[in-house]
């Protein structure tokens, strides 16, 4: 099963579940504002897709915290993941044991048809 994190307002997550629903391929969707992840998941899709990859710092959230002056290391941004999940690219997509962060249709079309 594909599971889908992001909020429904993200034109990406928009994207990839319409790239989904025109493939016929079924996803479960899970929302990050209202169901955050666990520390755990957000280390882990750090680790698979790496950290500059899952730390948005083009966001809203970024910019409103004024994270960009704290010149955060790889550790200190997967603090503030855990902390502030808002902060995630998305959509986070896990299948297969693995994961892929943000929207590519390229991407999407070689890894799921």
């Amino acid at each position: 099963m594909i599971k889908v994190y992001g909020i429904k307002t993200c034109n990406s997550v928009r994207n990839a579940l319409k790239f989904f629903k025109d493939n016929d391929i079924e996803v479960e969707f899970s929302d990050i504002r209202k169901d955050p992840p666990s520390a755990q998941s957000i280390t882990t899709w750090a680790k698979k897709g790496g950290i500059d990859v899952a730390f948005n710092s083009k966001g809203t959230k970024y910019r409103t915290l004024k994270l960009k002056e704290l010149n955060l290391d790889d550790s200190g941004k997967l603090e503030w993941l855990i902390k502030e999940p808002m902060l995630l690219k998305r959509p986070v997509i896990e299948y297969n044991d693995d994961v892929l962060i943000g929207f590519k249709e390229e991407l999407y079309k070689e890894t799921f048809l």
